[in-house]
């Protein structure tokens, strides 16, 4: 009987643990939605009318306690027709995750890779400058909201383009954020690091700014050079060959497997290690 009572106590424990790990996990994959978006701000103001709800509660103010529960009572219809559209992309995000759609995020990555590489080799061996920064868990709104709106599909051509000298969007940062270009002529802090070489200009400082603050991935074109450089992380790698700089593109930006079969296991394995790095 002990050992029957033991038993059911573990398992209530290791239920428990399921439950709390899955919670954690619908709100951290809600928060990935949400970030770089204005719902950040929304989040702010319920955090508030929450504190606001439970000194009312705690000190008896009746009136304030009264006035909280409407604002909660009907402010959850008001947000389902304000976030409208955030909630159907969030939607269709989930319907794009890797466990319904693997091989075609593969294919998707994929193809970002190639536009990248055809862009940058096109623009290195004509010397023409270029600045790339591709969000990756960090959102770059903040960044996004400097430039020319563009919202359009990534093509070598259209990055090209972009960058043609004496046309109106050179000049800055183009970013690239869920495999889309976002933005153009955006503005990326300067870095005000000694350790950078002098002879790199302001674009390369721009691209080691950017990754002081956030963890974007930036691709820089030497003007004078031709020479491509990469930030991440505070680290600026300078004078890749195109077979460096495309393993590193493939390693940080294809996190989807070729192929739909990828079992439950196989993808906590390459969550984890991409939270590594």
């Amino acid at each position: 009987m002990n050992f029957d009572i033991e038993t059911l106590l573990k398992s209530i424990s290791i239920v428990r643990i399921i439950d709390v790990l899955i919670v954690w996990w619908v709100l951290y994959r809600l928060m990935m939605l949400i970030r770089g978006t204005k719902a950040i701000t929304l989040l702010r103001g319920v955090a508030i009318v929450i504190i606001v709800k439970i000194i009312s509660w705690y000190f008896g103010l009746a009136t304030i306690s009264w006035l909280t529960d409407q604002v909660i009572n009907w402010g959850v219809i008001a947000l389902v027709i304000v976030f409208q559209p955030e909630i159907r992309r969030g939607l269709e995000h989930l319907g794009r995750s890797g466990l319904f759609r693997q091989k075609q995020a593969y294919q998707s990555e994929m193809r970002l890779v190639n536009e990248l590489d055809d862009a940058i080799q096109y623009m290195s061996k004509r010397r023409i400058g270029a600045l790339i920064s591709i969000e990756m868990e960090t959102g770059l709104e903040e960044y996004i909201e400097t430039g020319i709106p563009i919202d359009a599909e990534i093509s070598s051509q259209l990055l090209i383009n972009t960058f043609i000298p004496n046309t109106p969007l050179h000049d800055g940062a183009v970013i690239l954020k869920d495999s889309r270009l976002a933005t153009a002529a955006a503005y990326l802090p300067l870095s005000d690091s000694a350790t950078i070489p002098k002879e790199l200009g302001t674009r390369h400082r721009a691209s080691v700014g950017i990754s002081e603050v956030t963890d974007a991935l930036t691709i820089v074109v030497s003007e004078e050079t031709g020479a491509v450089s990469i930030t991440r992380n505070a680290e600026l790698m300078q004078s890749l060959s195109r077979e460096d700089y495309r393993k590193y593109l493939t390693r940080q930006l294809v996190t989807s497997d070729e192929g739909t079969n990828k079992s439950w296991w196989a993808q906590v394995q390459s969550f984890l290690k991409r939270g590594d790095k």
